[in-house]
């Protein structure tokens, strides 16, 4: 089997964001793929632009992680100049300037920008290819998303409590990591709010089980020495 490791890191992914009564939630699975291989089950999707806007990054790491880049360049050069922090709109708006005038580039990057400010608090934007930007009250991306559509036409509700968004947002991203090859590894949250920031993390170990899936195992040497069946008497 060719593995092709020379092919780009690809973050064939999960990400999500969610807006509760108060501010948002973003999530992520943290498999990175080359080709066929995993070549990091642990990334971080989750990345700060200023100190109350994250964005979720999907599609090449490469171009995800050079737009991540820049913005945070030309915002924190917007808070120097106006003396205030940027707002949640215009950071999804500098984001979607780059992806649209770089899409006969192929850039070949999904976003999604969650924060919080003190002009209409808690917003969610989702910036697909090609560089539209829309505001949403929640956003689903990568890979994963399709698995995700109903689940969240059922599950989502206006006003939901913190508690309520953070354990939609895990439930969601291990329902993915179940059913979509692409995703897998850990779940990292990221709580933006009036008060600050939070960080949660969620092993893989401890995510929800879903129909026929497996229990992890730490290594294949757990499965060489798991009972088997009793050899036959001679």
């Amino acid at each position: 089997m060719d593995l092709n490791l020379d092919a780009p890191h690809s973050m064939g992914t999960t990400i999500i964001g969610v807006t509760y009564n108060g501010g948002v939630v973003l999530g992520a699975d943290s498999r990175t793929s080359t080709g066929m291989y995993v070549a990091n089950r642990a990334s971080d999707k989750i990345t700060q632009l200023t100190d109350n806007v994250y964005v979720c990054r999907s599609g090449s790491a490469a171009d995800s992680q050079v737009v991540s880049d820049y913005v945070r360049y030309f915002l924190h050069q917007h808070t120097i100049q106006l003396g205030q922090p940027a707002t949640v709109k215009v950071s999804a708006n500098l984001i979607r300037m780059l992806a649209y005038n770089n899409k006969q580039n192929m850039l070949q990057t999904g976003l999604i920008v969650g924060g919080w400010d003190k002009y209409e608090g808690g917003k969610i934007y989702g910036i697909p290819l090609g560089g539209t930007v829309v505001e949403q009250p929640f956003a689903i991306g990568g890979s994963g998303s399709s698995y995700l559509y109903g689940f969240f036409d059922q599950a989502w509700k206006e006003n939901m409590t913190k508690e309520e968004a953070e354990q939609l947002v895990v439930k969601a991203v291990s329902l993915a990591i179940a059913r979509d090859g692409a995703s897998g590894g850990v779940v990292r949250t990221v709580i933006i709010n009036s008060e600050g920031v939070t960080r949660n993390f969620y092993p893989g170990d401890k995510l929800q089980l879903w129909h026929e899936e497996l229990e992890p195992q730490n290594s294949l040497l757990d499965i060489l020495n798991a009972a088997g069946p009793e050899p036959m008497a001679m």
